[in-house]
């Protein structure tokens, strides 16, 4: 039996294997770099030791530091999680050597599953279907095709071209992502096929010889050819399920497979499955499976790697009910994905009835890798968390797992929770008409959950709590209503930036602490422009006694309005009680609550429509150095690791300027105008903060 496990991982997943362990009574032992030093996984773990350095390359990627804890605390076996050495034969081999129990495959079924151009020929003979396959760039001939990283997986190192000009230029990039992601840049190409369904097995092997399949997981849902919605039972018909189990099955044989694995495949729109690759390790949409299956296959790996054979309940496992599940990361879809970094200073999912393993099969459960006050580092991937769901129905679960994110309070880093919650209502996935391109057919599921007519409520709701809460911490006078002055009908001012740029919110309070007018417009020189709300002392909606002109322009959100009721006139909106954290509205006889969460300048407003993140801007800003007309600056810290320009040449927009790594992926740095490069700053290999000026370019002068 295995009595100390060492997780040579960080983050969700090693919190995940540690609740297994905490069940059965395995003590652990956590590993973490100086920015994981105080994260959850740490916190949880019974020892710690730390990998100096933050990058991956000095510290999940060293094997023998992690061989060196494992010494040092007299861990008894080791758990490689997924991602970093998970797949690595040589980590595999290394643990067995130093007398340790591996939880996992076998080195040599790592190693043949890791080359996947190998991988494809053995199981090819094995009888698994298969897509044709390239390694020499002049054999291409036909496209699209898909550039894939031959060691790793998890979308980096993963290219889509659609002509011959564009193939040596992925290639190339494909090749230092999946270096830098996986230690090794080798690639292959293969056919793409459009339109296809990304579907997988979840098997499970012992050392007598058995291999089990345990269910169909819908995986389609992708952005950056990473999986983002999955869940299962996938919803195909019975002689695909039949086929796809009985490949599986054949691929884990062929490599005598012993423990959790994956094997995923392409399904055609004709039926037709393609073999894409097997996963050596514990994927991280696992817990779908486990819903469905009532089986902990953390506990599964943990017996199997003691020598126990697999369970009858996992040889013949049935399926009950549907579980979806999202990945939940710090990154900005609408601008390209873009990784996000900081504080995450609130993280509250509301109705979650499990975490981790703890098996319940009606109810959400949340599998993160962070809580309360976590710092979200450049140095590694984007996933906070995983937010499961299990209902009866494939359309319970989804509705209720897009309403606990809705209703979730995410605060200080940007996430891509407003995208999940559009995929999960959209009446394409209702439908199951889903595939690996679905997000790019569907732009419309980018805008933001809040309307743009509903902004100036949470615009509002974020200035009446700003003023609550100074006058609740007032050190004298603290008895006087907020925005007591000699001339009553001058109103308070708050200025606020807003995902679409500056506002500038006006209003005032009666005598009774009622709200008499109010507005929230376009914030520039002049805060003109029509208001977006309005109440005079009588409380009849309209234009007449607002703050600024009428019918001037510039106004919030495509005319600033909060839904017009009668001749152009806005709905009244009444102020029925606010404080620090909580205002509540009524507008126009429907009454909101809206909670408010402020950390320094920043405001967190969570409504019924969803959520929007604020900044308090101060009355009278400091002096700032002015950047050169035409920078652009690092969205976030990174390195600079290729320069494609030089000072002087001419670009046209959409051209590459330079490329930028974070969060172990590459992003490009595009020309925005036709102009001159002026300025290079940074050299390739040069690292950035967040705003540092990467590039200046200045347009194209008019000659006419």
């Amino acid at each position: 039996m295995i009595n100390r496990l060492l997780v040579a991982n960080r983050g969700e997943i090693t919190r995940r294997v540690f609740a297994t362990c905490r069940r059965l009574g395995v003590e652990t032992v956590a590993v973490h770099s100086d920015a994981d030093a105080d994260a959850p996984h740490v916190a949880e773990a019974d020892r710690a030791v730390r990998l100096p350095g933050n990058s991956p390359v000095e510290t999940y990627l060293r094997i023998d530091l992690i061989l060196d804890a494992a010494r040092r605390t007299g861990a008894d076996a080791v758990h490689p999680g997924y991602g970093f050495l998970a797949e690595n034969a040589e980590f595999a081999a290394a643990v067995i050597d130093a007398g340790l129990t591996w939880v996992g495959p076998s080195a040599k079924a790592i190693a043949t599953m890791g080359d996947k151009v190998a991988a494809k020929a053995l199981l090819a003979d094995a009888g698994v279907p298969m897509l044709p396959t390239w390694t020499d760039l002049d054999q291409v001939t036909d496209f699209p095709v898909l550039v894939k990283a031959a060691a790793g997986g998890g979308g980096r190192g993963m290219r889509v071209v659609r002509e011959a000009a564009g193939l040596a230029e992925a290639v190339a990039s494909a090749r230092r992502e999946a270096a830098a992601a996986f230690g090794d840049g080798t690639v292959f190409i293969e056919r793409y096929v459009e339109r296809g369904r990304h579907v997988e097995v979840q098997i499970f092997g012992d050392t007598f010889g058995t291999v089990a399949a345990l269910g169909v997981r819908e995986c389609s849902i992708q952005r950056r050819h990473q999986k983002i919605v999955e869940e299962a039972p996938g919803v195909v018909p019975p002689e695909v399920r039949q086929r796809l189990h009985e490949a599986a099955v054949a691929a884990g044989r062929a490599v005598d497979y012993v423990g959790a694995g994956t094997v995923e495949f392409l399904l055609t729109p004709g039926g037709d499955i393609h073999f894409l690759e097997m996963n050596t390790r514990l994927q991280v949409e696992h817990p779908v499976t486990e819903l469905c299956t009532g089986l902990d296959l953390v506990r599964l790996q943990l017996l199997v790697a003691a020598g126990e054979p697999l369970p009858e309940e996992a040889v013949y496992a049935k399926t009950s009910g549907y579980a979806v599940e999202v990945r939940l990361c710090a990154e900005d879809p609408a601008r390209g994905f873009r990784p996000a970094t900081g504080v995450l200073h609130r993280f509250a999912v509301p109705g979650v009835s499990a975490e981790f393993g703890e098996l319940t099969r009606a109810g959400l459960r949340l599998d993160s890798g962070v809580v309360d006050g976590s710092a979200v580092a450049v140095h590694y991937d984007s996933m906070l968390a995983k937010v499961i769901s299990w209902a009866p129905t494939r359309g319970e679960a989804a509705r209720a797992l897009a309403g606990a994110l809705a209703r979730a309070e995410l605060h200080g880093v940007t996430t891509n929770r407003d995208l999940l919650v559009r995929v999960l209502r959209s009446p394409e996935f209702a439908a199951v008409e889903v595939d690996t391109g679905f997000l790019d057919r569907h732009p419309e599921l980018f805008a933001p959950l809040v309307p743009s007519d509903r902004m100036p409520l949470y615009a509002l709701a974020a200035a009446l709590a700003s003023a609550a809460g100074r006058r609740a911490s007032a050190p004298v006078l603290a008895g006087l209503p907020s925005g007591w002055r000699n001339v009553p009908a001058y109103p308070q001012v708050t200025r606020l930036l807003a995902p679409d740029g500056e506002v500038e919110v006006r209003y005032r309070l009666d005598r009774t602490g009622a709200l008499a007018q109010w507005s929230v417009r376009a914030a520039g020189p002049r805060a003109e422009g029509p208001p977006t709300g309005t109440v005079d002392p009588a409380g009849a909606a309209g234009a007449d006694g607002a703050l600024g002109p009428p019918g001037a322009g510039g106004a919030v959100g495509g005319g600033g309005t909060v839904g017009p009721v009668g001749d152009g006139g806005w709905p009244a909106v009444a102020l029925v009680s606010a404080t620090a954290e909580r205002v509540v509205l009524d507008a126009a006889g429907v009454r909101c609550a809206y909670r408010v969460h402020g950390i320094g300048s920043a405001v967190h407003v969570d409504g019924p429509e969803g959520s929007v993140s604020l900044t308090e801007l101060p009355r009278f800003p400091e002096p700032a150095t002015e950047l050169a007309a035409g920078s652009l600056l690092a969205p976030l810290p990174g390195t600079v690791t290729r320069v494609h320009v030089a000072a002087g040449q001419q670009v046209v927009t959409g051209d590459l300027l330079l490329t930028l790594e974070a969060m172990k992926l590459e992003h490009p740095v595009l020309a925005p105008i036709d102009g001159t490069v002026v300025e290079l700053p940074v050299p390739a290999g040069g690292q950035v903060d967040t705003g540092a000026v990467l590039a200046v370019v200045n347009p194209l002068e008019d000659v006419r």
